[in-house]
């Protein structure tokens, strides 16, 4: 089946399935990133997040095989919860997990702790502390147990983290991100420049350039990708390109769409 027929079929079933587009994210790794709640405006931002995500594998001498992954999320008082499935049928690939993230003021800090576990054994979780208000700055750890897990975080997760940033007001900020892996596979490195802006009608674009290098299949590998998000006030869309996706011989392109309510 051809990719642009698996597409139409895809999209076919987000017609039917949702009322427009949404990115959802769902990170072992939870990155102290400003603005992290997707809102686009100063009202209350919706109690839940229903997100549908269609992966594309390609290059690397294997055949192209394609992902779909559904994404709920809700936000209260406690944090954030996930419950999320994937399946990939060439692969014979399939993964269902729960998940959690919050954050919690420690005076003058920010404390982002995630848990995340899924069908197999896999469980991770991390945490982050982040400093400053418009000038920030942060640093944290992750850690998994190793087990089988689709990641879709796409970061490395058993890896620590630093970041900083500027941010002009609640509308625009400019963050840098540095993900290193320090257990298995330490030559794994991602950096991210990440740009947020709020435009008209309570509309909010973001770019993250994705800087990344670190041995596929023993040979040293420097690459550039680069994800794009557009939110409106309750829907949202994400599309990126990610290649040697964690650090594997095939490229991605990730399509996510879903919606706020």
């Amino acid at each position: 089946m051809s990719f642009l027929l698996r597409f139409r079929r895809l999209a076919l079933f987000m017609a039917l399935t949702l009322p427009a587009a949404a990115f959802a994210a769902d990170a072992v790794y939870a990155p102290a990133t400003p603005d992290s709640s997707g809102s686009a405006s100063d009202a209350p931002a919706p109690g839940y997040k229903f997100t549908t995500g269609l992966y594309q594998l390609s290059g690397g001498g294997l055949p192209v095989t394609s992902g779909l992954d559904l994404n709920l999320r809700v936000s209260a008082g406690f944090g954030n919860a996930w419950l999320g499935w994937y399946r990939a049928p060439q692969q014979q690939v399939s993964q269902s997990r729960v998940g959690w993230d919050s954050s919690f003021a420690l005076g003058p800090l920010r404390f982002m702790p995630s848990l995340q576990a899924a069908s197999g054994g896999f469980w991770g979780g991390s945490a982050s502390l982040e400093a400053g208000s418009t000038w920030f700055a942060g640093l944290g750890l992750g850690r998994t147990n190793l087990r089988n897990y689709v990641n879709l975080n796409f970061d490395p997760n058993d890896a620590w983290m630093l970041s900083g940033g500027y941010r002009w007001d609640d509308k625009q900020s400019l963050a840098l991100q540095v993900v290193r892996d320090n257990r298995l596979n330490p030559d794994q490195q991602h950096v991210h420049l990440v740009w947020r802006t709020q435009l008209a009608e309570q509309q909010r674009l973001t770019l993250d350039l994705l800087a990344k290098k670190g041995l596929v299949n023993a040979e040293p590998i420097q690459r550039l990708g680069l994800s794009v998000v557009y939110d409106w006030p309750r829907f949202f869309v994400h599309a990126a390109w990610d290649p040697k996706v964690n650090f594997t011989p095939q490229d991605m392109f990730r399509l996510s769409v879903g919606t706020r309510f």
